[in-house]
């Protein structure tokens, strides 16, 4: 025993030693993957020139969007979209407005569904300034439709916010906000949508109050992303919504360990949803599968600023991409399973700001990712590598 002594007391002290070093010492981060990124230009819509605004991009079913507005020297807007079959070559839709509001509008937010183009679009006007929001819809001929609605269908007393939009089997959900609490948009076809708020689920109740941020179609109808503040609380939990036909919704908070937390995209990944969001002091995933949810891994860290906000999330190479708020090497990571994530070089960096926009696509193996700040507007894409293998 005595002869032993020594090794154990040696090996004692190694392991005192690691613990120190695992304390002291963080691990070396991993080399990003560094995708083959090139410039994409769009072609100048026909009318007056001036600069361009880019908001948002889809793809589905072998064609991709980008969306936004051309703004003139005075301030003026007039709404744009494009098109593509390889996320290289460009040609400008032609945008029908069918309302003095609409012939200003900004297209902020873009969805797909069997190659067709859906996008909603706003611009502040009358007396209080409040947005007027008109859908778009792509019709046969290719050009994109304004879709008026009556004031009260988007604003009205109770309107917070109009978010993102999705196409599925079922149509097309909206994602947004109401005095009444979380809200959805629903509609068969995108040309008539039917405002969903104040029902069980959506609603703010004695639990708190919920916040939905992004939605996407499932295999048994719509999903839905955000949080609940609970009442008597500073900060809130991860929550996710599901509905068969987008009119009845049932609720679900996540456990979060603890901490605040909330969730901000997802993206359907094969059958799996993978949703990501602010988790403590940094950002992780949940996945959902089967209507069963748990939490995935976490990501970020050095590089990112204001490590809360997630700018997108996209579907490619069989998993998913985010991009962050962080710099060139610090914004993008990719994972095949929702766990273990890997970071991704993009060609800019991405950091928070209220003037800046960034907005994030992919199928297949190709990513299309778009940056807009004061200073102009930027596209890149690239097929890979997307991360590890």
């Amino acid at each position: 025993m005595r002869a032993r002594r020594p090794l154990a007391v040696l090996g004692l002290t190694a392991v005192l030693l690691a613990g120190c070093r695992s304390t002291g010492h963080a691990d070396p981060a991993p080399e990003p993957a560094h995708p083959a990124w090139q410039p994409v230009t769009l072609p100048a819509p026909p009318g007056a020139s001036g600069r361009l605004l880019l908001r948002d991009a889809t793809a589905c079913a072998g064609r991709w969007f980008v969306v936004g507005a051309v703004a003139d020297a005075a301030g003026g807007t007039r709404p744009a979209a494009w098109t593509s079959t390889d996320a290289l070559a460009w040609t400008a839709l032609r945008p029908v407005p069918r309302s003095p509001y609409g012939e200003e509008n900004v297209l902020t937010a873009a969805g797909c569904r069997d190659g067709r183009l859906a996008a909603v679009g706003g611009k502040s006007g009358g007396v209080h300034g409040n947005p007027r929001i008109s859908t778009w819809r792509q019709v046969a001929d290719g050009s994109l439709v304004e879709v008026p609605a009556e004031f009260e269908v988007f604003g009205g007393p109770d309107a917070v916010n109009v978010g993102r939009i999705a196409g599925g089997p079922r149509g097309w959900l909206i994602s947004g906000n109401r005095a009444t609490g979380a809200a959805a948009w629903v509609s068969a076809d995108g040309t008539d949508f039917r405002l969903v708020s104040g029902v069980p689920g959506l609603a703010t109740d004695a639990t708190g109050r919920p916040w939905a941020a992004d939605g996407t179609a499932t295999a048994s109808g719509w999903l839905m992303v955000g949080s609940v503040l609970p009442s008597g609380r500073t900060g809130v939990d991860p929550a996710v919504w599901t509905s068969p036909d987008g009119r009845a919704w049932r609720r679900a908070v996540l456990p979060a360990g603890g901490v605040d937390a909330d969730l901000q995209r997802v993206v359907r990944v094969g059958e799996r949803a993978v949703a990501v969001g602010r988790r403590g002091d940094g950002l992780g995933a949940w996945l959902g599968d089967g209507g069963s949810w748990r939490a995935g891994g976490g990501f970020g860290g050095a590089g990112t600023a204001r490590p809360g906000r997630v700018w997108g999330l996209t579907a490619v190479a069989d998993g998913a991409l985010a991009v962050v708020a962080g710099g060139m090497t610090g914004a993008g990571w990719f994972s095949r399973d929702g766990a273990a994530w890997s970071p991704v070089a993009l060609p800019v960096a991405v950091p928070a700001g209220s003037d800046r926009t960034v907005a994030v696509a992919g199928a297949g193996e190709a990513v299309l990712l778009l940056e807009d700040n004061k200073l102009g507007a930027t596209i890149w894409s690239a097929r890979g590598p997307w991360g590890p293998g």
